[in-house]
């Protein structure tokens, strides 16, 4: 659902990696895209859809008001390259407990 969330805003969806507590997400967006409002836009979409798939999630308590914390951190591909993100976000399953 990210991915073709991604899709249907123009986002390319170029890395991704589902941890037990957060996602990794490297995509490519316009410069008129706020990554703020980007990771708003897939925090929302796909916490909808999740709640609509599994309607027993409602009844359990998150933190906050919803399925996703506030919280996010952004970052730009320009002082290291796409493919260093890429590689980092697809060795994150392995580096559980490690130190990157």
């Amino acid at each position: 659902m990210l991915a073709q969330t991604c899709t249907e805003y123009g986002w390319t969806l170029k890395a991704m990696e589902v941890m037990p507590d957060h996602v990794h997400l490297l995509l490519e967006a316009s410069p008129d895209d706020a990554p703020s409002s980007t990771a708003r836009t897939l925090k929302s979409i796909s916490a909808v859809h999740i709640f609509t798939a599994f309607p027993k999630l409602e009844e359990r308590r998150f933190w906050g008001s919803g399925l996703w914390p506030r919280g996010c951190c952004y970052g730009s591909v320009g002082a290291i390259t796409e493919d260093s993100v890429e590689k980092y976000i697809g060795n994150q399953k392995s580096n559980i407990g490690g130190t990157e």
